[in-house]
């Protein structure tokens, strides 16, 4: 079992905007002052200047180009509907907004396996959206694979009782927990967990301050403690430039690398980067487009790829 990967699935986006059924909840989402062919555009180069960095370094990306006619906005993050894990199996999540449900399709599984990995089971929790309950993937979890735990932090996009139903058919202990983020005068759910959250194999980028509850801090540290990981914490403030959304991957020759967007690398101090820089070289890149209109950044574009080849 291992914790990171050196292959990755990206949708390139074929029409980007503000997703107006995802804002409802996505606090991190903002207009652009732009028209919509532009900020499609926009988008469009960020995702293929990414692609291209990550691939420059011997990350293996499946691509597979979105299509307009599908009308998916938010097409750009396939983590939220979509994992891969290293027993074959592929597993598809309900989604809150209707039309990234579109975002699930067929062919876009076809395109990993014809890249020489086995998908030998699809596990599908679609179902749950008929009595709107959702679970938005790795966007909704954190998976520990190595030390079989989940870590998710409970709001409308993901639903405890289907969490706790995920663990058990993956065999990972939940850890579960409430985290929220101040929007206007109020303190409001944040609406993914890996906006404050980020996993590597032997370290983990953390906003403590998004967890209120004193009791729920302890328990996840303790979580994190007996995993052995290095706890790098961040501020609500470093979070909202996204500082806790990156992803450690696996390039040419063993080389790790810690992906995540300029805004977020801007936003750490010294001490930060140095404590990352000790799991691996930090590779940024623009994503200002991507994420002021979609509200999620470099490791919500990136679905990681465990499966079995042959």
């Amino acid at each position: 079992m291992t914790q990171i990967t050196s292959t990755l699935l990206m949708i390139r986006p074929a029409v980007f905007r503000m997703n107006e059924e995802t804002a409802v909840n996505n606090y991190f989402q903002e207009g652009l002052k732009a028209g919509p062919l532009e900020i499609t555009h926009r988008a469009q180069a960020e995702f293929d200047a990414m692609v291209g960095l990550l691939r420059g370094k011997g990350v293996e990306v499946i691509v597979v180009q979105d299509e307009a006619k599908f009308d998916t906005p938010d097409s750009v993050f396939p983590n939220n509907w979509v994992s891969f894990h290293q027993d074959g199996q592929a597993v598809l999540y309900p989604m809150f907004a209707k039309n990234r449900r579109r975002e699930r399709r067929e062919s876009v599984l076809e395109k990993v396996e014809e890249q020489g990995f086995t998908i030998s089971n699809v596990m599908d929790y679609t179902s749950a959206e008929d009595v709107e309950v959702y679970l938005e993937g790795t966007g909704s979890m954190i998976l520990d694979r190595v030390n079989g735990k989940a870590y998710c932090a409970l709001s409308s996009r993901a639903d405890e009782d289907l969490f706790i139903e995920f663990c058990e058919d993956f065999e990972m202990d939940p850890v579960l927990f409430y985290a929220f983020q101040d929007v206007g005068q109020q303190r409001l759910p944040i609406y993914h967990t890996n906006v404050l959250m980020c996993l590597g194999e032997r370290f983990c980028v953390i906003c403590l301050e998004a967890i209120d509850a004193p009791s729920e801090r302890k328990n996840l540290l303790r979580h994190l403690r007996e995993s052995k990981k290095e706890v790098i914490v961040i501020s609500e403030a470093q979070m909202h430039q996204f500082a806790g959304n990156m992803l450690q991957v696996i390039g040419a020759n063993d080389q790790r690398y810690i992906v995540m967007s300029a805004s977020a690398k801007n936003a750490l101090t010294e001490d930060q980067i140095a404590a990352l820089s000790g799991h691996g070289f930090i590779l940024d890149c623009d994503l200002t487009t991507i994420e002021t209109c979609g509200g999620g950044s470099a490791r919500c574009m990136m679905a990681e790829v465990f499966l079995p080849k042959g």
